[in-house]
Order: C-alpha cells, then sequence, then structure tokens
C-alpha cells in the first residue's frame, strides 16, 4: 500500500557515479551499482561512456559529450538530495571538467574519486586524463582511491629513491593539489599478503591487510571506491567506512567467480548466497517442471 505522507517513508541514502559503461559487469557503472545496492544505498548512475571490452581485456572506450553527461547528473541532483559522489574513469577532459563543475556547485557532496589503471590506453590519451583529473578534480575530491603502483606511477612520476614510496609519500603528493585523504591499496606486504593503507599528508590513519588471493581480478577498485562512498553517504566516518569497505571487498574478492574466459569478477552479492549447509537435496523442487526455453528461431 502506498503512503500518502511522504515523512512515513525512509529517505533514501543516494549515492551518484559517474563511470562508463563496462559490458562484462566487471566494473565501471554495473559494478557500481550492484556495490552500492549490496551496502544499502541508491546508485544513481550517470553513464559518461562506454568500454569495448570481455573479462580479459579492454579493446576500447568511446565517451559521452561532456554536455549529455552535465545534463543527465543535474537533472537527478535537482530532484534528489544525493548523500555522496564517486567517479570513476569518465573518459575525457571534457567529462572531468563537467564533473568538476558539478561537484563545485554542490560542494557539500563529498567526492570520492577513484584512479585506475589506464595502461591499456594510448599514452598521449593516459597523460590528458591523468593532468586534468588532476587539476579540475582532485581539488574537489574528499578522497582519493587507487591501487599503489597506478598512484605511484601518475602522482610520483620522478621518484628515485630505492624503496617504494610509502601510503604518507603518495599522500603528500596528491594533498599538493587538494586532496585530504588517500586510501592506497595493494601495497606488497610479507607472507603473501597485501595492505590497504587510509592516510593523509601528516599520518596513516588507519589499515587493513588481507591474503593475497591467487586469482586476477578486475573490478576490485570500482567495487571499494563505490562501497565507500555508500557507507560515507550512510553516515559512518571515514575511518570506519573505509575498515566496512575493505572488509566488504575481501569477501567479494573471496567469493569471487569466472563468467567468461578472462579474469575473476567480486561477487558483490556474496553475502546473499545460501549456505551450503542450508542446501536440502531431499525436498523436491516447488517451481514447475519441464519447461525447456524454446530455440530463438522465430521467423520474420
Amino acid at each position: 500500500m502506498a503512503a500518502d505522507d511522504d515523512d512515513t517513508v525512509a529517505p533514501a541514502i543516494c549515492v551518484m557515479v559517474f563511470n562508463a559503461n563496462d559490458p562484462s559487469g566487471a566494473g565501471g557503472l554495473a559494478g557500481d551499482v550492484a556495490a552500492v545496492a549490496s551496502v544499502g544505498g541508491h546508485p544513481v548512475p550517470v553513464v559518461t561512456g562506454a568500454y569495448a571490452r570481455d573479462s580479459a581485456e579492454i579493446f576500447d572506450h568511446y565517451p559521452f559529450d561532456d554536455d549529455m553527461v552535465s545534463e543527465q547528473a543535474r537533472a537527478v541532483l535537482e530532484d534528489m538530495a544525493v548523500q555522496a559522489i564517486k567517479v570513476g574513469f569518465v573518459g575525457s577532459p571534457e567529462n572531468l571538467s563537467a564533473i568538476a563543475g558539478i561537484a563545485t556547485d554542490y560542494a557539500d557532496i563529498p567526492v570520492i574519486a577513484y584512479m585506475p589503471d589506464l595502461s591499456w590506453w594510448r599514452d598521449d590519451l593516459i597523460d590528458q586524463y591523468h593532468d586534468a583529473f588532476r587539476e579540475l578534480l582532485l581539488p574537489q575530491a574528499s578522497v582519493l582511491v587507487g591501487n599503489h603502483s597506478t598512484l605511484w606511477r601518475w602522482l610520483l612520476p620522478d621518484w628515485s629513491s630505492e624503496r617504494a614510496p610509502s601510503p604518507r609519500d603518495l599522500a603528500m603528493a596528491a594533498s599538493e593539489s587538494g586532496v585530504p585523504y588517500l586510501l592506497v591499496t595493494g601495497i606488497p606486504a610479507a607472507d603473501q599478503h597485501i595492505d590497504n593503507v587510509l592516510a593523509s599528508a601528516q599520518s596513516v590513519l588507519g589499515s587493513g591487510r588481507f591474503e593475497r588471493f591467487e586469482a586476477s581480478f578486475i573490478g576490485a577498485g570500482d567495487t571499494l571506491s563505490a562501497t565507500l562512498a555508500a557507507l560515507v553517504a550512510s553516515g559512518c566516518d571515514l575511518g570506519e567506512a573505509t575498515k566496512e569497505a575493505l572488509t566488504y571487498l575481501d569477501g567479494a574478492l573471496e567469493h569471487g567467480f569466472r563468467p567468461g574466459m578472462g579474469h575473476v569478477l567480486p561477487d558483490r552479492m556474496f553475502w546473499a548466497q545460501p549456505d551450503d549447509e542450508d542446501d536440502n537435496d531431499d525436498e523436491p523442487s516447488s517451481g514447475p517442471q519441464g519447461f525447456d526455453m524454446p530455440p530463438h528461431d522465430t521467423q520474420h
């Protein structure tokens, strides 16, 4: 029964996500929507372009026009109260400029920015995108999320020390562009573990160590950043949101699956899967029996 009084309806936790469509479902908008919904948020997806990809590799990317991106977002923002914004790969400096303008106009909404590995792309396009991201979006970002090696190549390309840069080194580099917090993932650790560290230019604020999986995954970064945005939107402080997002990602990777011939994908709905011990093979199925889908041979 529909409620007549809007006050009786619980407010939604709305998370706007800017990302490209990923037809493999590994990451992109599909990954963002699943992750945000899985932790109780309402995803507000703004498509910024489309990948041509499968579960093994990215072949190409086709960005949308920046006006199309801006109109999608502004139409929703004038209608809904959005509690957080997540920015994934948006494909062009023009789209980054449009999103930065929106973030400026809605300065009270925290922005979680994710920088993926762009090594599949042309070098000149990577440089243009990195420069625009640093100049336009980082000053608007509340948190920057990225893999240690990706952030190292981008933020500290002239690093000359024999030791790898620490999360604080990377956080100090990010802070020069105005980012207060950096979540660094995939830091190699001892005994087949990896560290994930939340840091500022002043200190390390939190960390999580998890066992390294043997499988090769795609979609982990989008999953983590979208989950973090949804938890921040729900009112968690950044430290608690980071801890919960990392734990959620670990579960999604532990239950990962391989739907194609390429990499393993996170199972973002792992918590909804039935336990093995709950299965009862002795009980007959209550569903209809003997119904096979007919072949797709309709004649036109």
